[in-house]
């Protein structure tokens, strides 16, 4: 287990301004819960956890539950502040690391195709994948090879080398990323035709 987080236990029924007093103080209010853990209303830190989320978003975490113990979890949902972006609530699922779960996977743009040296526009669609893999099999991220693309093409998520351990869930046609032609270019083939039907002579009805 890479990433560790440590929880405080917190009142079920805090009110509004409690809530605020909370994150305040640079607490998270929380909720955690599974098969081996009831459902548990905690705290965590803020600053911990932001560092986490930046470097593991997607990781298993092992979360310290006061009077629980320690169990892996996995962020189930995110609330934050729609103008600040700042979070309110978290909330974490214990997993049992023998069996298979589903999570999204950031995914990570690499190498640089023809196109791309002829002006065209790697443009990504998607920036993660859904999977389904043992816990301990998850990838922190997956490699989105452009290097073969040319102008026009996509890279589809069928695409995608994935371990055999892991499994795609994201539809197998899901466009990742695709290569524009560039803007400039469009237009100077525009500005070309144009000229050309300009020069071209009128036709007369004899």
């Amino acid at each position: 287990m890479e990433a560790t987080l440590r929880a405080e236990t917190r009142n079920d029924n805090a009110t509004k301004s409690e809530l605020k007093q909370m994150r305040e103080r640079g607490k998270v209010p929380a909720v955690v819960y599974g098969k081996k853990v009831p459902s548990t209303p905690i705290t965590v830190d803020e600053k911990e956890l932001g560092a986490l989320l930046r470097s593991t978003p997607h990781s298993i975490i092992e979360l310290d539950i006061p009077g629980q113990g320690k169990h892996p979890v996995m962020i189930n949902g995110m609330h934050r502040d729609s103008l600040q972006r700042t979070l309110l609530h978290i909330d974490f699922h214990q997993i049992n690391m023998n069996e298979p779960v589903r999570a999204t996977v950031g995914l990570e743009f690499v190498g640089e195709s023809p196109a791309q040296r002829e002006g065209g526009v790697l443009t990504a669609v998607l920036h993660e994948v859904e999977v389904r893999c043992l816990p301990n099999e998850l990838p922190g991220s997956i490699e989105v090879d452009v290097s073969g693309l040319q102008l026009g093409d996509s890279f589809l998520a069928k695409d995608l080398k994935l371990p055999q351990s892991v499994e795609l869930k994201t539809d197998d046609n899901a466009v990742l990323c695709t290569i524009l032609v560039p803007q400039k270019a469009t237009e100077d083939t525009t500005d070309v035709a144009d000229a050309a039907a300009e020069a071209e002579p009128s036709e007369e009805t004899v």
